[in-house]
This record gives C-alpha cells, structure tokens and sequence, in this order.
C-alpha cells in the first residue's frame, strides 16, 4: 500500500501528554503557590514598617500615652486583617522620656499567622519584623 505524497504514518503516543502534565504539574503549582506566598509576606512587611511608623509618629507628639500608641498601631492592623503581632516601644512613654529623646517601635508578627497557605510554609518559624525610631517633640 502507498501512502500519498508528503504523509507519514504516526507512531501513536496516546497518553503522553498526561503522563508529561503529571511530572511538571507539582513543580509549577509548587512555584506559583511559592510566588503567591513570597508576594503575601512582602504585603504584610510593607504594612508593618506603615504601622509601626504611625505607631512612632503618635508616640513623638506631647501629651501621647503607650496606650495611645497602642490603639493606633491596633487600628493600623486589625484594618490591614493582620493578628498575632507584638510591639515594643523602648524607652516606654511612662517613663517620661525628655524631649529630643530617640523612640523605638518595633512591631513582630509570625509568618505562620499571615500566611494565606495556612499550615507548613516556606516561612514556617519566621518573624517578619519592622522598627522605626523618632526623635521625641
């Protein structure tokens, strides 16, 4: 039997696509999951360096009070959706500190508490951190 000119018979390869699709898939859902949590942590970074700014900037302004800039470091927060954090404010503002005096925020949160993989992460056991300091009026 002759074939027409220019045509071939194919070897069949039925199911190699999948087989092919079935190896690569868990690298390129790993690697997107990946970026989505890598992007996720540097949103959360960015809002902390935010909140512990605002948090600084009331702690400068006479009169202020811990809890004062406690609230404001709360409201920053608790809108971005982000628990689980810890601040610190050295020197403390009860302890009347002069003015011209450098204060410190810092503000902590556990990456397993802002992950939106939930779980075992990348960043599983990690602390993303910010500190500000300011000069006090």
């Amino acid at each position: 039997m002759t074939l027409p000119f220019g045509s071939r018979k194919r070897p069949t390869r039925r199911g190699a696509a999948v087989v092919e699709f079935a190896l690569v898939a868990p690298i390129f859902f790993a690697l997107i999951l990946g970026i989505i949590e890598f992007g996720r942590m540097l949103m959360v970074q960015e809002i902390l360096v935010n909140a512990a700014r605002e948090g600084a900037r009331a702690a400068i302004l006479p009169g202020e009070t811990d809890t004062q800039v406690t609230t404001t470091v709360s409201n920053y927060l608790s809108v971005s959706g982000i628990s689980g954090y810890t601040e610190t404010l050295s020197p403390t503002l009860s302890s009347n500190p002069a003015s011209g005096t450098a204060l410190t925020l810092t503000v902590s949160v556990p990456c397993t508490t802002v992950s939106w993989l939930g779980g075992s992460t990348w960043f599983n056991g990690k602390t993303l951190t910010s500190s500000v300091a300011m000069i006090k009026e």
